[in-house]
């Protein structure tokens, strides 16, 4: 078997990385950081479980991962725009999402696959950079120049209840939202943009006063959180027999920049694709073609009718019995979105010129 070179040592790469290694290939991985998620800081992040009728956990069992890191389920979330709350909850046993901590501290995310990465035998080469034409899987994250979403805000440790709470206003988050989420003694505070980044420190400030009116915050130790998302519909996901993976094809939702499950569902596949012969543009194509026409629609829709305070939308979704699975529906491409999809799409262009559309 030939060695394979991976570029990137993120959830997309290192889930490759993992299922190569175990199939008994001989693994590269190549980090610019001095270790793996160095620009988190041990900040909560949601793995969405609305987005495929699997539970998460059942698909990091299939994609052939561990959860030795912390996998928080909840239930239960409350958004709010300033003048109405809606409360939300998942069926009995049906999580509606899943809180995981990144960075490169212990129980999170990134740390985990590292470890079953290195017990896999993976080469992880920390603080070297491999010229991208050498790889075989390119998992660099986003792409710089399709930017539409930027996140900041605070990772922190508190003794707080577990909660999670999302707040839409665009004084707080331009077409975006911010969130507060506790789980275990951790938490984080932060503001979503879709546009006008540079007002992002005004936003999380907005975002801080909001919160603290809402609950009494105990933040203990903060350490600042964040980071930038790309989106791509002309996802390339094999060039010159190289494949891409997670972000650096493009991988993203739009509406929520909800990343994490479809960047280790590719680097799944990519691996998929080298042990047993697969065709991996197909099948990334057929994963994740209709997810991400179904985004972008959602990314419409929120933003024409939206209308600043969100409540239409917000009113929609708590007027349904089961909204997670009402959710599910709207990430998958359904029918409405099909017949709304060729005029969301011109629109969507004008709005984001400089994103593949």
């Amino acid at each position: 078997m030939r060695k394979i070179r991976i570029a990137g040592a993120g959830p997309s790469g290192l889930t490759a990385a993992i299922n190569l290694a175990k199939a008994g290939y001989e693994v590269d991985v190549f980090e610019k950081a001095p270790d793996v998620g160095k620009h988190l800081k041990g900040g909560l992040q949601g793995l969405e479980n609305w987005s495929d009728k699997r539970d998460i956990s059942e698909e990091l069992r299939e994609m052939n991962l561990e959860t030795n890191f912390d996998l928080d389920p909840f239930y239960n979330f409350t958004v709010s725009n300033g003048m109405k709350s809606w409360d939300f909850e998942a069926d009995p046993g049906t999580p509606a999402f899943y809180l995981v901590k990144r960075g490169s501290v212990p129980g999170s995310l990134d740390y985990g696959l590292k470890e079953q990465a290195l017990q896999s035998g993976v080469n992880i080469r920390f603080q070297e950079k491999a010229p991208l034409d050498k790889v075989d899987i390119i998992a660099t994250g986003p792409v710089k120049n399709e930017v539409f979403i930027a996140a900041k805000g605070i990772a922190f440790d508190t003794s707080m209840n577990d909660m999670a709470i999302a707040f839409v206003d665009d004084r707080a988050a331009y077409l975006g939202y911010s969130y507060l989420l506790v789980t275990n003694g951790s938490g984080c505070m932060c503001t979503v943009l879709f546009d006008r980044f540079n007002n992002v420190g005004d936003c999380l400030e907005n975002t801080k006063r909001v919160f603290s009116e809402m609950v009494e915050l105990d933040i203990r130790n903060p350490r600042p959180d964040g980071g930038i998302g790309s989106f791509s519909l002309d996802c390339h996901f094999e060039s010159n027999g190289q494949l891409y993976v997670g972000e650096a094809a493009g991988l993203q939702d739009m509406v929520w920049g909800f990343g994490m499950r479809s960047a280790m569902r590719s680097g799944y596949l990519a691996a998929r694709s080298i042990i047993h012969g697969e065709d991996y543009e197909k099948a990334a194509t057929e994963c994740f073609r209709n997810k991400l026409k179904a985004s972008l629609v959602n990314r419409y829709i929120w933003e024409r009718f939206g209308a600043r305070n969100y409540s239409m939308i917000f009113d929609a979704l708590k007027g349904t019995r089961n909204p997670p699975k009402y959710m599910q529906s709207f990430h998958n491409f359904n029918y409405l979105q099909r017949v709304a999809y060729p005029f969301a799409i011109r629109k969507m262009r004008d709005r984001y010129p400089e994103l593949r559309l």
